[in-house]
């Protein structure tokens, strides 16, 4: 189970992430950053403290996320991130391609 709460809208969507997300409800959570953002855009970042696991579904969906906000001049980071997440993103060398911050 996951949840996605926005924290802030300005000057940055701030969305807090906990729980799981993974293949069967990846689509679900970029639906509700999208809502967000379609909303109000900005740059977002993610606080992912109590985030406990992801797979490559949702390596994917962040980057499906970045391109988006990229397209539209905003940015995007991930903040207070658990190592054994953040090792994901550095084995897949995402961390090259976007923020992200233990």
């Amino acid at each position: 189970m996951q949840e996605v709460r926005v924290l802030e809208r300005t000057p940055a969507i701030v969305i807090a992430l906990s729980g799981e997300i993974a293949a069967e409800n990846a689509d679900e959570f970029y639906e509700e950053v999208m809502a967000a953002y379609t909303a109000q855009p900005a740059d977002i970042a993610f606080e992912c403290s109590a985030l406990t696991f992801i797979d490559s579904t949702t390596l994917g969906t962040f980057v499906k996320i970045l391109k988006h906000v990229r397209s539209d001049g905003h940015a995007m980071k991930l903040v207070r991130v658990q190592p054994r997440i953040k090792k994901l993103f550095t084995i897949c060398a995402l961390d090259t391609v976007m923020e992200i911050e233990g």
